[in-house]
């Protein structure tokens, strides 16, 4: 039987002890309770079930401790096996003290049933847990044996394919040493061999890296001449254009002046010239009203100096307002 089925069987054990104590616990406080109310004043009778009560709890701690005890493989002494006969004495005493007093014989039969069955299962299921108890701790002391005997086995394996193992290594090694050994000597003379051929080899590449750095040379001098040559090249035209603009600039601005003066003189003729006499052709009263706006007279001398109406000459003037408002508009959105 192995651990499992040996702590299947204490749970069954258990199980089966806790189903009679809360059995015969609740029994008796259904058979005592009566002939304590009996034996009880009237007015004190809701104290009647406490007595048996009393006697089950104290019946429940001796079946737990004991289980306990028991479980742990310890002994409680003299006082646990008095607590246990004294309540299971005093549990068959209560239940059949009422057919004992109207000597009913066969009614002490019977209510002595529940007692003494919960007297033998406490003993019982003590005497079973302690045989469970030695079992189980026989059974785990043959397993920590076996255990022992197996790590003992596999140390003892373990040693003997270490030992097996050292060897292959110490031949391993011896062999690849012998290896290195030859390869070393080869290693060396190849290594002769390949300095020769590199010392060679950079005797060639210094050759010709001298004459590599010669040439590099050359062609850095003749890119520097050539970049010092379009340097200046660069400079002279960016003078010349810069020379240019400044020629287009003055011109610009001499042309500007002109027309500014060429459109003050006119605007001053326009406005020196007086009344009109009679209507002005429409493009010349556009320019005598833009004129006159833009002097800042009112738009009934504006009128006056074109000889159209005032109603003509204020919508040029509105005209010529928004298109001054619009200017720094689109300066603005530019």
């Amino acid at each position: 039987m192995n651990s499992v089925q040996i702590r299947s069987a204490e749970r069954a054990l258990s199980v089966g002890t806790w189903l009679i104590v809360s059995g015969a616990m609740l029994y008796s406080v259904l058979t005592v309770t009566p002939l304590m109310a009996a034996h009880t004043a009237d007015e004190w009778d809701w104290t009647a079930p406490i007595l048996p009560i009393v006697v089950d709890a104290a019946v429940v701690i001796v079946v737990r401790l004991d289980s306990v005890l028991a479980r742990l493989g310890g002994h409680g002494g003299r006082w646990p096996i008095a607590l246990r006969w004294m309540t299971g004495c005093m549990t068959l005493a209560l239940n059949i003290a009422d057919s004992a007093l109207k000597k009913d014989l066969v009614g002490v039969a019977v209510h002595a049933v529940a007692p003494l069955l919960l007297i033998v299962t406490a003993e019982t299921g003590l005497a079973y847990r302690r045989a469970i108890t030695n079992a189980l701790t026989a059974h785990q002391a043959r397993e920590r044996a076996e255990h022992m005997e197996r790590e003992k086995a596999a140390a003892e394996r373990a040693e003997a394919a270490e030992q097996r193992a050292r060897e292959k290594r110490e031949f391993d090694a011896r062999m690849v040493r012998e290896q290195r050994e030859h390869e070393a000597s080869l290693a060396r003379e190849q290594a002769d061999r390949e300095e020769r051929a590199r010392r060679e080899e950079r005797e060639r590449a210094e050759a010709a890296e001298g004459a590599e750095r010669a040439e590099r040379e050359r062609r850095e001098r003749e890119r520097e001449q050539q970049q010092r040559e379009r340097e200046r090249l660069e400079r002279e035209a960016a003078a010349r254009a810069e020379q240019s603009r400044r020629e287009r600039e003055e011109r610009a601005a001499r042309e500007q002046r002109e027309q500014a003066e060429r459109a003050e003189r006119e605007r001053l003729a326009l406005l020196a010239a007086g009344p009109a006499d009679e209507k002005q052709k429409e493009h010349l009263a556009r320019q005598t009203v833009t004129a006159a706006f833009h002097a800042g007279v009112s738009v009934r001398q504006a009128a006056e100096l074109c000889g159209w109406s005032v109603g003509w000459v204020s919508t040029r003037y509105q005209e010529l307002r928004d298109q001054a408002q619009a200017r720094p508009l689109e300066g603005a959105a530019q």
